[in-house]
């Protein structure tokens, strides 16, 4: 098992490039399942996620090739079952299961793991196909689906969720009629699968809003399609800026997409600016101020950037309050923060972040994947030796975040536990 051994306390400045995201990455995949004709991926990620997803694919009968970035994928006669073995290993697995109905009319899922950050069920997932007319069993951990064909329905969701807007509204594709899917999740993720869908000949309005029209269609063909720039990797690299009193121009940063973010950001006291390179991030002056955030479905300050944010308030004058709106158990971070020195009291789903001088380097060890980035950042700023151990996480959704972030003057070395 790897671990990265950070010494702390040197600036980062110079170009740092943000690769595709993994968010996106993930449903596109999944959505070949839906397709008869070729499709081809670029701006990739080289992560593991997407590996144990085009693995998944090839078992469910979807060939699936990556080079250098890029992402073959060849028309496939599905096959219904996704093996718990893969399945339990990325949540993002489940959205196998609506394409699956769309095209075959049967299929069988193991139920979804991924990070212990807190519940996230896929009832929702199943209600909706229920009234496209689906038949669900659960059986030895398995979710059995079957239907004879997908109608249309008018879908209410009881709160906005990403996953499950993605598997409805990959469902919805290929149904008879219309879908209206209420309440829907509005993250970019959701805009660029459907932006994917809608290249290979599928009819959807209101994507980006609470209220998705879908007209279903007997069949997609292919398309080339590039995956957007991973937003969640963009605002990382901006707090690596503020956290290391650095400057740094972030190149394929998603403006708009990190709106909430940058608004936090400048509110700290950092300079934050769109230029045609990229975006330049720099702190405004010699200290940072503490500020109050609130983690809600977007457009608010994504949850994904949470633990990062903290790091960063860790060094700003005041306090800082954190309130978690989307998981009960995404404070993991809290007490590896505090082994170097950080002042942190969480009660519930909120914490409160007083400033200190400074952090020391220490032991730590990493529990989910936004947990394991908050704790590079508070390494590169921090005096000392740190290593962060149980990296596995971090490498689901960084891609190679160590070259990247040594080659702007960060020194961090991969070291076997």
């Amino acid at each position: 098992m790897d671990k990265l051994v950070i010494e702390g306390g040197v600036s980062l400045n110079g170009r740092i490039a943000v690769s595709g995201s993994k968010n996106a990455a993930l449903p596109l995949l999944f959505a070949s399942i839906l397709l008869e004709e070729p499709a081809t991926f670029t701006n990739v990620p080289n992560l593991r996620d997407i590996h144990t997803a085009l693995k998944l694919l090839r078992i469910l009968g979807c060939p699936a090739e990556y080079e250098s970035g890029v992402v073959h994928m060849r028309p496939c006669g599905p096959k219904p079952e996704a093996p718990y073995e893969l399945v339990k290993t990325m949540r993002a697995s489940v959205l196998c299961l609506g394409p699956l109905l769309a095209r075959i009319g049967q299929a069988r899922v193991a139920l979804p793991g991924g990070c212990a950050i807190g519940a996230r069920p896929v009832d929702q997932h199943l209600k909706g196909m229920e009234k496209m007319g689906a038949r669900f069993n659960l059986e030895d951990g398995y979710i059995l689906g079957r239907c004879d064909k997908l109608a249309g329905a008018h879908i209410s969701f009881d709160m906005p969720t990403v996953g499950g807007t993605e598997n409805l509204l990959m469902a919805a594709v290929l149904a008879d009629g219309e879908t209206v899917l209420e309440n829907a999740a509005r993250e970019p993720e959701i805009t660029d699968l459907a932006e994917f869908l809608i290249a290979c000949g599928a009819r959807i309005e209101g994507h980006g809003s609470s209220i998705i029209r879908v007209q279903g269609v007997s069949r997609l063909g292919g398309c080339t399609y590039a995956v957007m720039p991973d937003r969640i990797e963009a605002g990382t690299f901006l707090v690596a800026a503020g956290i290391t009193n650095g400057n740094l121009l972030v190149q394929h940063c998603p403006w708009q997409e990190l709106e909430a973010v940058i608004v936090k950001l400048q509110a700290m006291g950092m300079h934050i600016e769109k230029t045609p390179e990229g975006v330049l991030a720099r702190r405004s002056g010699d200290t940072l101020r503490g500020v109050d955030v609130q983690t809600r479905p977007y457009p608010g300050f994504p949850t994904d950037m949470q633990a990062q944010l903290m790091a960063l308030m860790c060094l700003a004058e005041g306090s800082s309050v954190v309130e978690e709106g989307i998981f009960e158990n995404r404070f993991m971070h809290v007490p590896e923060l505090t082994r170097m020195g950080a002042d942190i009291k969480p009660a519930g789903r909120s914490a409160m972040v007083r400033g200190v001088r400074g952090l020391n380097g220490a032991p730590v060890m990493a529990s989910d994947l936004r947990a394991s980035a908050s704790l590079v950042l508070a390494g590169l700023a921090a005096k000392g030796t740190t290593h962060v151990q149980r990296i596995y996480h971090l490498d689901r959704g960084y891609e190679a975040i160590e070259n990247k972030l040594n080659a702007v003057g960060a020194r961090i070395r991969r070291e076997k536990e």
